[in-house]
């Protein structure tokens, strides 16, 4: 994979303004749940998990934004896994990045303080364990969008379903990396200390690769 490749991507991402969506949805989304006041590591934690659905939404966008016959070309100048590769990455970039604003948003609106407003807590070193966890979310969440999109699933229908419902279990599901992130965050805010997410940061990064690895091996054979 190579600069250019992302370069490319990253403009059809931006061109296509098909972000638009999932971006205002997820806007929405933390300003409705997200106020100001509010404790900062619960905060965050509810932001990074409305980032995973968002990060596979993003990731089908970026597979799905080339027409057949430009995807063609770019395959055959490369090779098939390194331009499937390519649009799997921008798509988990695009959604770091809108993690990472979101992080320094609500870090800055928030409460320095625990659940129960009794234990201060520090800012920065929420929002440090904020953004990892926006990290691990959206690692998880480009996993989800890189099994739920062609080559791994031919049909629009069963792709989007298929979608909604693995970010679901991505959210709730024991042992899932997304979840143990977010639930660290919500109980280091109820008990006033700054969790560090590394664990799941890794476990999530490992998924990612898997889920990219076999997706990109099932664009060269089809």
């Amino acid at each position: 994979m190579t600069t250019a490749l992302l370069a490319y991507q990253s403009a059809l991402l931006l061109r296509s303004q098909r972000w638009l969506a999932p971006v205002v949805l997820y806007a929405a989304f933390c300003g409705v749940g997200v106020q100001s006041g509010q404790p900062v590591l619960d905060s965050l934690g509810y932001a990074a998990a409305g980032l995973l659905p968002v990060g596979a939404w993003l990731v089908r966008i970026c597979v799905s934004n080339e027409p057949p016959a430009a995807r063609s070309c770019t395959a055959a100048a490369t090779a098939p896994w390194r331009a499937h590769l390519a649009s799997l990455v921008t798509g988990f970039l695009a959604t770091a990045v809108l993690g990472a604003v979101a992080t320094g948003v609500v870090a800055l609106i928030s409460d320095g303080a625990s659940t129960d407003h009794r234990v201060k807590v520090a800012v920065p070193l929420a929002a440090g364990a904020g953004l990892l966890t926006m990290l691990v979310c959206a690692l998880v969440g480009s996993a989800v969008g890189a099994v739920t999109v062609w080559p791994v699933l031919r049909s629009t229908g069963l792709g989007v379903a298929g979608m909604l419902l693995c970010a679901l279990l991505a959210l709730v599901a024991p042992g899932s990396p997304a979840r143990a992130a977010v639930t660290a965050m919500i109980t280091g805010s109820q008990e006033g200390s700054v969790p560090a997410p590394l664990l799941p940061l890794a476990a999530a990064a490992a998924l990612a690769a898997l889920c990219a690895a076999a997706a990109c091996h099932l664009s060269s054979r089809r």
